[in-house]
């Protein structure tokens, strides 16, 4: 299992970020993501809500206190900042790893004893940039860009690819037209 902690959601401040976070890690092939911060009700049934209608088994989940999960956690800490180990350099090692994963994203100011905790801090560049961005770029390395094409099982809709406009059908219709 593949599960994205976003440490520190502000909600009224940080709703479409949060929200991005969940879509980021569901189309991006993670398994769950685990909001700290404020309880948020409105933001985690958004996420839900968009698993539901476009398919997979997406959870997500709230977390009152972040360093206890993590610290009762059994599988490895991969914490993605700036300041880590290039994410180049690491990528085919975290690859390699069995068994379950937690990708720990930031959102305020990232507590110091969480670079202690993380088995590995990758760095997503040198720059600052968005949880979001660190959080994309790094699935689509993790899985070399194969969760780019995945079609989510229970899906209640799906985009059909054109080259101009858009279609979204119902995957049942979607299924009876191909038959």
């Amino acid at each position: 299992m593949i599960y994205v902690l976003r440490l520190g959601h502000r909600k009224g401040r940080d709703l479409r970020i949060s929200t991005h976070c969940g879509l980021v890690a569901r189309a991006f092939g993670a398994d769950a993501i685990i909001y700290t911060g404020d309880y948020d009700k409105k933001m985690m049934e958004s996420v839900k809500d968009v698993a539901d209608r476009w398919g997979g088994n997406f959870k997500v989940f709230y977390e009152k206190q972040w360093k206890k999960f993590l610290s009762s956690f059994e599988g490895k800490i991969i914490h993605l900042t700036m300041y880590g180990l290039p994410v180049d350099a690491v990528i085919n090692n975290i690859r390699e790893i069995r068994g379950d994963k937690v990708i720990v994203i930031g959102g305020e100011k990232v507590p110091a004893e969480l670079y202690k905790m993380a088995d590995y801090n990758i760095a997503i560049g040198k720059q600052p940039h968005s949880e979001v961005a660190a959080l994309a770029v790094f699935l689509d390395k993790l899985f070399k860009g194969d969760e780019l094409n995945k079609d989510f099982e229970n899906a209640k809709i799906k985009v059909i690819p054109q080259e101009k406009g858009k279609k979204v059908v119902e995957v049942n219709r979607y299924k009876s037209k191909q038959s």
